[in-house]
């Protein structure tokens, strides 16, 4: 895993969303895994300037959202649906039938999860994913204690997940819905990269067990250790917990030319 700390959330958005770039430029037809929430939004802000200003090109492109919310229609004001088309799609040139994200309102949750399992299949997987980490270390909807070996499914959010989500219900934690449609741990490392984004004081512990900790499932994002393409862009403060900070820094600082994508 390469840890890349930035000096805040507006520079750690702009390296990854540089390596998003990166990837659109020399593969157009790539496969993106996007999240939502807060941590995304300046890079999705980023890529829609590159769209605008330096005509990075969306057109070919395919996404696949990591989760939603069950029980939430399409066009509410807190679905993940109308997250990513507020934020994201409606202001860059993708098309419709090339974004698949999860239908919360689904009748058969279970097919439904196994034909978005196939549908990430048929388009040859996920090229990058992008994702974002709870204060209790969950990475989509995948909870503490999930399996590494999960795929798309319903998850029953925790305790902490559903306060953690009140700030986007006018703080009501009664309106947030308990359960979600996920991608799972197993899908999430089946993509060929990840890159995970963490800012603020409050990520800082979960930062830190998920790369200096051991790998557990009571700590989902730790299994990115084991990934083989995995970069964490951290700004400051949700890196003021690693113990080797001062390396990281270093080895980022030394990387060979060639190797400076973000």
């Amino acid at each position: 895993m390469e840890i890349i700390i930035k000096k805040d959330a507006l520079s750690g958005s702009y390296s990854a969303a540089r390596v998003v770039a990166r990837l659109i430029h020399e593969k157009p037809d790539a496969v993106l895994g996007l999240a939502t929430g807060s941590t995304p939004l300046m890079l999705y802000k980023e890529l829609i300037r590159l769209h605008n200003e330096e005509a990075l090109d969306f057109s070919r492109v395919t996404t696949f959202n990591l989760d939603e919310y069950v029980g939430l229609p399409a066009d509410h004001e807190q679905s993940y649906h109308r997250f990513m088309w507020d934020n994201l799609f409606s202001q860059i040139n993708i098309k419709l039938e090339n974004v698949h994200i999860p239908d919360g309102m689904a009748s058969d949750i279970p097919a439904f999860c196994a034909s978005y399992e196939q549908a990430i299949i048929d388009a040859g997987g996920i090229d990058l994913q992008v994702l974002g980490i709870g204060s209790d270390g969950h990475v989509g909807f995948n909870e503490p204690t999930s399996s590494f070996a999960s795929r798309t499914r319903i998850k029953t959010l925790t305790r902490q997940t559903v306060a953690d989500n009140a700030r986007f219900f006018d703080g009501d934690e009664s309106k947030v819905p308990h359960h979600c449609i996920t991608m799972g741990i197993g899908t999430i490392m089946d993509a060929r990269m990840n890159i995970l984004l963490a800012f603020g004081q409050n990520k800082a512990g979960a930062v830190a067990a998920t790369v200096e900790g051991p790998t557990a499932s009571i700590m989902p994002a730790s299994i990115l250790q084991y990934h083989p393409a995995a970069k964490m862009f951290i700004d400051e403060a949700a890196a003021s917990d690693l113990k080797l900070g001062d390396y990281y820094r270093w080895v980022y600082d030394n990387k060979p030319d060639w190797q400076k994508d973000a």
